[in-house]
């Protein structure tokens, strides 16, 4: 009997391993946090905060002297730092960790992935009671530094944290995108720079620049090399389009309405203009500044928040001082369907506060997070590149408004390219957008993207681009990203997009660790027997 007994405990904790296994990636009700009335300062705690800083030296001095002033306030909290320098690893590892309940505290991240994340059991914090507690909430009476208040924060950007009608996040920076152009170049070709950008002004400008002489240079720059229109970001790219011409992308509650009429259209002009040369895109020919600078594009489209690459003068330009030609810069909107009513993406980094056992721990954690809101904290890293602090606080006071005046005043803090894809954002707060948040819409921002690589792809392959190619194209992204599985909520459950590759190989692991302890024991048993 005590045999039986004994595999039948480990058939069960085999089950209930494997069940809570399968559990981190299926849909669960996120309980609503219970604010401790006071916070315990004669108590530790240590606090795990995960960041990105992309290299920049800057912005992780910035995070260290947060780290440290945050600290001398609240001498009993520990903030241990995790630098990476792509939010994807950040994703990865987090959704690693929820198998393995060992989360950061903290961390900074975007939208679309902490919509996967809520598919744990009870693994994020619901911030709406933190958000106006009256002791520990934002501004609130108990904190121990000068915090903001909820009216503080630019509605527009907290708005963007608000996932199933509850606050999940506070946003950190924000950034949308910008056309850095080689003005001198369009004038060349004929053409004046409009305050507006459309599609068809830079399809028009860009296949005229791909002219060439007898020896194969460019007419336009003298150079045997020269992309016209480079996209950082082709999701991006795909996104805006169909948002400005009202084409569908998907629904609040997480449809998939990607695959259809306007996208196919669109990818057909894309492919159109690849083939005249005139189009590339980053994964496919290396970052815009690059060419930009070199002389070897006109118009580069990326983030505001990589203007410090952008320009023959850029303070962190990555080619060779050698290579660098010397040309007027003009910074625009992204192109626009409908130059009356423009539209572009708000993007940027979020802050998130993940559930501990220990309710102090969490109050810990989410100081730290209030602390980032800081004007100390939001005006030295919106200065770093092209970010716009998210609150009012910080946009408002005398400190941020002597850094915008002070625009050109130097090629570095103040250099003019930044300082104007800084203030292109602050200009047209109120034309930006977001798309959905659900689990699963990561995988559907990367899938718009793959419809123009494979298209751009097929075309300098010499593939024919046609209907067939269309229908198959549709088909394979669907299957590579789960489209074709359904992604969003329906009937309150939510649907899957497919786990990070990382996260899956230790689920698989671990199960099969459990199944080897079975059969290992199970054997054990076996031979117990037949020598009885």
């Amino acid at each position: 009997m005590r045999k039986k007994r004994g595999s039948a405990v480990l058939l069960s904790v085999l089950v209930t391993g494997m069940l809570s296994l399968c559990a981190c990636h299926g849909s669960k009700e996120t309980k609503a946090f219970t604010v401790p009335q006071e916070f315990d300062t004669s108590k530790q705690y240590e606090v795990t905060f995960w960041a990105k800083n992309d290299t920049n030296v800057t912005q992780a001095e910035i995070y260290k002297k947060a780290i440290e002033e945050f600290q001398s306030i609240y001498p009993n909290i520990t903030v241990n730092m995790r630098l990476y320098t792509d939010y994807g690893r950040i994703y990865n590892d987090v959704i690693t960790n929820i198998a393995t309940g060992t989360t950061p505290n903290v961390c900074i991240t975007y939208p679309d992935h902490i919509a996967t994340y809520l598919t744990g059991e009870n693994v994020m914090i619901p911030l709406d009671d933190l958000l106006t507690d009256k002791q520990f909430g934002l501004g609130g009476s108990q904190v121990a530094f000068d915090s903001v208040t909820k009216d503080e924060i630019v509605p527009k950007f907290l708005e963007e944290c608000d996932f199933r009608g509850h606050y999940y996040a506070l946003p950190f920076m924000r950034s949308t995108e910008a056309c850095y152009m080689n003005k001198d170049m369009i004038e060349a070709l004929g053409y004046e720079v409009p305050e507006v950008l459309t599609w068809d002004f830079i399809w028009e400008v860009s296949d005229a620049a791909t002219k060439k002489d007898a020896d194969g240079n460019y007419l336009v720059n003298g150079q045997k090399v020269l992309i016209p229109f480079i996209y950082k970001s082709t999701d991006n790219m795909m996104i805006q389009y169909l948002k400005q011409t009202g084409a569908e992308y998907s629904s609040e509650a997480g449809d998939v309405l990607l695959m259809n009429e306007d996208t196919r259209q669109f990818l057909y002009e894309i492919a159109e203009h690849t083939e005249k040369e005139a189009f590339s895109t980053f994964k496919i020919s290396s970052y815009p500044a690059n060419f930009l600078n070199a002389g070897q594009c006109i118009f580069a489209v990326d983030s505001t928040a990589g203007a410090t690459w952008m320009g023959s003068k850029a303070p962190l330009s990555d080619i060779s001082e050698d290579k660098i030609i010397d040309f007027e810069t003009e910074v625009r909107m992204i192109p626009q369907a409908d130059p009356e009513h423009p539209k572009m993406i708000s993007q940027g980094p979020s802050v998130c506060v993940f559930n501990k056992k220990d309710e102090g721990e969490v109050l810990a954690s989410w100081l730290f997070a209030q602390y980032l809101l800081t004007n100390e904290v939001q005006i030295a890293y919106s200065q770093t590149e092209g970010y716009v602090p998210v609150t009012t606080r910080a946009q408002e006071s005398a400190e941020y408004r002597e850094y915008l005046a002070a625009a050109g005043q130097d090629g570095d803090l103040h250099y003019d390219i930044k300082m104007e894809a800084v203030q292109l954002l602050l200009d047209h707060v109120d034309d930006t957008f977001v798309t959905p948040v659900f689990n699963g819409s990561a995988s559907l921002r990367d899938a718009s993207g793959q419809l123009i690589e494979e298209t751009v792809k097929a075309i300098r392959r010499k593939k024919p681009v046609d209907e067939e190619f269309m229908e198959k194209l549709f088909q394979d992204v669907s299957s590579l990203y789960h489209l074709d599985q359904g992604l969003g909520r329906e009937a309150g459950k939510q649907k899957l997009g497919p786990l990070p590759m990382t996260s899956s190989i230790l689920l698989l692991s671990l199960v099969l660790v459990w199944l080897g302890i079975g059969a290992y024991v199970w054997k054990e048993s076996r031979k117990k027997k037949s020598s009885g």
